[in-house]
């Protein structure tokens, strides 16, 4: 009751500040005859409606259409959902791809959710170093991570090699589904790792008492307390790293190709790139369309699923750090169960991808330091196509991480903190993108500039592929930005307007320096995204736009894993670099 009644004195003190505030913008206004905020208002809910239901409405009617978009005599069918079945063999790429990403989702979520726990609840030696390891697949593309896991773990790999000469047997299969869902799973336990780090580190220490208090042992306690408090994380990790495998194009592409394995996503790159002939715009158009659909109800089931997640809310104000559970004897042992995973799956990976791009040939037959080159570090930098793509890379992600934070911050404070009516929904358009899968988004995109009147010019540059991936990321900024929005008190903005200023320049002068934190780290993970990006850059790339990502495709392709590696490696350097200097100079908060 009494917390009842302290929200109405909020509501009702918030609604006397309002009656005081808006007789001054209306005296304001008659001195100006014009409104800005209200015209800042709904051209931001235009443009943003327009850069995410634009890359869309192409693709909704290239799959009802018989002829190519841009064909004047294409016609109204639905013959093309039909063809996906008799003539693509949908139903069996469809089974691939759900198998694929439920492998993918068991192995990230158990190796994810152990990890969280062991590094953030116990005493576990290292856990520091250990734990910012666990992260470092998180800053790279899934095309870096294939190669490297291809490089050691494939049918030619140095430690399959090794493994096989000792005994005889090779041990595993990465062209299967379920070799690619081990790679795909262990490449994305990192993601579940960080939702789930935040749950157990930040649950009440009162509840693991009381549990004790009544004769339940330290463990018991993390397993019947802890543990369950995990449950929104883990309902959150699970349907995005269920979204993330069915989106995913690097593995089923690295992996799946050689026995003919395919999912959605290689299978749209395969008949929008890869054709023969000519792309069936039909068949992609519908395969697209549905692929949208079903990650829109994921992300939808996410949150319906999310609904009532308050109730695990163990953090209030007179809540407590949790103690380290003391893993006694056991300490040492935990200790090397977690670093054979952080060494084989990742130390191992990105070594390999050193290893390849620094000698003629990898092998373990014979010492890698005999057969040191630098041919394909030479071939990359000596080459105008490849080092333009370095160039393009980095462009791409400084320009578009500028204007891409901007444009955010913008977003976020018309939905978050203005007057504006249409201010829910302006949000709801601004994170749909979560639903908009790379491949779904360039495909969309591609559309768009052979269809719409004046966006031929932007055909083939940089410049799509900045607003292209600027709207698939979106959300990406979105959340780094709201949250910390929420931190700043609107009496701030109340103060502001008494005194006569707009919403405008409430914002800009005031609302807008407290967020700069925020507005850095911003910035920092739309470069890091926008750096590693490629699936979306897949069907916009011309020569002359090359990104890293697409240069490595194409490499791969002709069968040079030396300069695939070599420019892999330059992707993880610049990253590495960037990541140090945003935490450092720009004080970025990267993660966590």
């Amino acid at each position: 009751m009494a917390a009842a009644t302290l929200s109405d004195h909020k509501v009702a003190d918030r609604k006397v500040a309002d009656h005081k505030v808006r007789p001054i913008m209306d005296a304001a206004l008659e001195r100006t005859g014009f409104d800005r905020s209200r015209l800042i208002f709904w051209s931001v809910a235009a443009l943003t409606t327009l850069l995410v239901i634009g890359p869309i409405a192409p693709i909704a009617m290239q799959a009802f259409l018989n002829k190519p978009l841009y064909d004047a005599s294409a016609t109204l069918t639905a013959a093309n959902f039909g063809r996906l079945v008799t003539e693509a063999g949908i139903g069996e790429i469809a089974l691939n791809t759900v198998i694929f990403a439920v492998l993918s989702t068991i192995f990230a979520q158990v190796f994810g959710a152990l990890a969280a726990v062991v590094i953030g609840r116990t005493n576990l030696p290292g856990r520091g170093w250990l734990g910012e390891v666990l992260v470092w697949p998180l800053f790279v593309s899934h095309l870096v991570i294939a190669f490297g896991w291809l490089t050691m773990y494939g049918p030619s790999g140095y430690v399959t090699l090794a493994v096989r000469s000792w005994t005889g047997v090779t041990p595993w299969d990465l062209y299967s589904l379920s070799g690619m869902g081990v790679v795909a799973g262990l490449s994305q336990a990192p993601l579940a790792y960080l939702m789930c780090l935040g749950a157990v580190s930040k649950a009440d220490a009162q509840l693991e008492a009381a549990a004790r208090s009544v004769g339940a042992g330290p463990f018991r306690a993390l397993w019947s307390v802890t543990v369950p408090m995990m449950r929104p994380a883990l309902i959150y990790s699970t349907v995005l790293n269920f979204v993330v495998a069915i989106e995913m194009l690097s593995i089923p592409l690295l992996f799946g190709a050689p026995n003919k394995i395919e999912t959605i996503t290689s299978f749209l790159y395969d008949k929008g790139i890869n054709a023969a002939v000519q792309p069936d715009y039909g068949i992609v158009g519908a395969a697209a369309l549905i692929l949208l659909a079903i990650v829109a109800f994921l992300v939808w089931l996410q949150g319906r699923l999310m609904v009532g997640s308050n109730r695990f809310v163990t953090v209030r104000g007179k809540a407590s750090r949790p103690a380290l559970l003391d893993l006694g004897r056991w300490r040492w042992f935990v200790f090397a169960a977690v670093f054979a995973y952080v060494f084989f799956t990742i130390v191992l990976v990105f070594a390999g991808t050193l290893m390849r791009a620094s000698v003629s040939f990898l092998t373990p037959l014979v010492p890698f330091w005999t057969l040191l080159t630098t041919k394909n570090f030479d071939l990359i930098l000596q080459t105008p196509n490849y080092m333009r793509s370095i160039g393009n890379s980095v462009l791409i992600s400084l320009i578009g991480g500028v204007i891409g934070t901007v444009l955010v911050a913008i977003i976020t404070l018309v939905s978050r903190r203005s007057e504006f009516k249409g201010a829910r929904p302006l949000e709801y358009i601004a994170l749909f993108p979560r639903s908009l899968p790379g491949i779904i988004a360039g495909l969309g995109f591609f559309y768009a500039v052979i269809w719409v009147p004046g966006l031929d010019a932007i055909r083939g540059t940089i410049w799509i592929l900045i607003l292209a991936f600027m709207v698939r990321y979106i959300p990406v900024g979105f959340g780094t930005i709201a949250p910390a929005l929420a931190q700043i008190g609107d009496e701030l903005d109340r103060g502001a307007r008494i005194s006569g200023a707009d919403w405008w320049t409430t914002v800009t002068r005031i609302i807008a320096p407290l967020l700069k934190p925020a507005l850095f780290s911003t910035f920092a993970l739309l470069f890091i995204h926008f750096f590693k990006e490629y699936v979306t850059a897949v069907f916009l790339f011309q020569p002359g736009s090359e990104i890293i990502g697409t240069t490595m495709l194409q490499l791969w392709a002709q069968g040079d894993n030396g300069p695939v590696s070599a420019l892999a490696t330059i992707q993880v350097v610049i990253t590495a670099i960037f990541v140090l200097v945003a935490r450092r100079v720009l004080g970025a908060k990267i993660y966590g």
